[in-house]
């Protein structure tokens, strides 16, 4: 473990130089951008994983589709087994089109979502098309520089503040944190509630925020599951010590059983489950992960059911209120296109 510590620094520091080189390619325009032609918001992070990236877009959807407005989703459609642009529809499940844009899918039938590894090309497509949405949320494209993004919203977890992470393999980050300024607006996720003014203003002064930026705080939201007896807890995504910490609260003799992020369940870790719902009466399971285990025989191999946990996300009203800074944003950007096209 010494001998890792002792190298994760100056590999860390190679791999910051390549990721900076990336960027300076783009910013000097050698490599090329596509501006897309429907406002496009990207929605990402600087770390891997667990900022809570889909329920953020999932509260975009909600909050676009109450003001009027058709909403697209696009998003590579991590650990699919399909290849190209992908549309969701009827027949697809978490092989052909990704587990998140799958649970997207479920809860919003009637968003196009789409799941493409060439995000450029796969916009170009959805502009062509008869019914084009009148704004698209890039899932996890903040550091897809191909696309050029009028509006970036930036996801922190605020007991892991990319301020205070290092560089792949040394910490969690994928991107150089300089690349946070770029952001229109930054979200940090999974606040405590016991969150108070003060300390809002910590985190305020430690992120060092350009005057243009709009920071905001958001919050988990846990819907009410019906368990009886003791719950199996069961999850595959990348920080699930809060759900299991919220579920405990409630049932402390609850089991746990996680695997990695995007874990696409075998037969031998089914044979796991059933020996460890021998001691449980239920499972609880993310959103996510129930798009895989429909994948699976579980549920005829077993009569106690599975129980899927929706959770929401609400964010702090501050002196700028991020829905306006969003809804600002597409009706501008609509206005600017259709005066385009109305003088051409």
């Amino acid at each position: 473990m010494a001998n890792w510590r002792w190298l994760a620094a100056p590999l860390a520091a190679i791999y910051g130089s390549i990721v900076s080189l990336r960027h300076v390619l783009y910013n000097e325009h050698v490599l090329r951008r596509y501006h897309p032609h429907v406002p496009t918001i990207c929605v990402g992070n600087l770390a891997v994983g667990g900022t809570g990236k889909t329920p953020m877009v999932e509260y975009l959807i909600r909050l676009l589709q109450t003001h009027g407005y058709s909403v697209g989703v696009l998003s590579r459609g991590y650990k699919r087994k399909t290849r190209g642009l992908q549309i969701a529809s009827d027949t697809s499940d978490a092989d052909t089109i990704g587990d998140e844009a799958m649970q997207i899918h479920t809860k919003f039938p009637d968003v196009l979502v789409a799941v493409c590894e060439h995000r450029t090309s796969a916009i170009k497509q959805i502009e062509r098309m008869p019914q084009r949405p009148d704004v698209i949320l890039l899932d996890d494209a903040y550091q897809h520089r191909a696309i050029d993004c009028e509006m970036n919203i930036l996801l922190t977890a605020y007991d892991h503040l990319y301020v205070n992470d290092h560089l792949l393999p040394w910490g969690t980050l994928r991107d150089i944190p300089h690349r946070a300024s770029k952001a229109n607006i930054i979200v940090v996720t999974k606040c405590p509630d016991s969150l108070r003014p003060i300390d809002k203003r910590v985190v305020d002064n430690t992120l060092h925020l350009a005057t243009f930026q709009h920071l905001y705080f958001s919050y988990i939201h846990y819907a009410d599951v019906p368990v009886t007896g003791i719950p199996l807890i069961l999850t595959c995504i990348a920080r699930p010590e809060y759900m299991i910490q919220h579920i405990r609260d409630i049932y402390p003799q609850a089991e746990v059983l996680t695997y990695p992020d995007h874990h696409r369940f075998t037969a031998k870790d089914i044979r796991t489950i059933l020996r460890r719902l021998e001691h449980c009466d239920c499972i609880i399971t993310t959103e996510k992960d129930m798009q895989r285990i429909r994948q699976t025989n579980l549920s005829r191999l077993t009569d106690k059911p599975i129980h899927p946990l929706p959770i929401t996300i609400s964010i702090d009203k501050e002196a700028h209120c991020l829905d306006e800074d969003v809804l600002a944003y597409v009706s501008e950007s609509l206005h600017k296109m259709h005066g385009k096209a109305n003088s051409n």
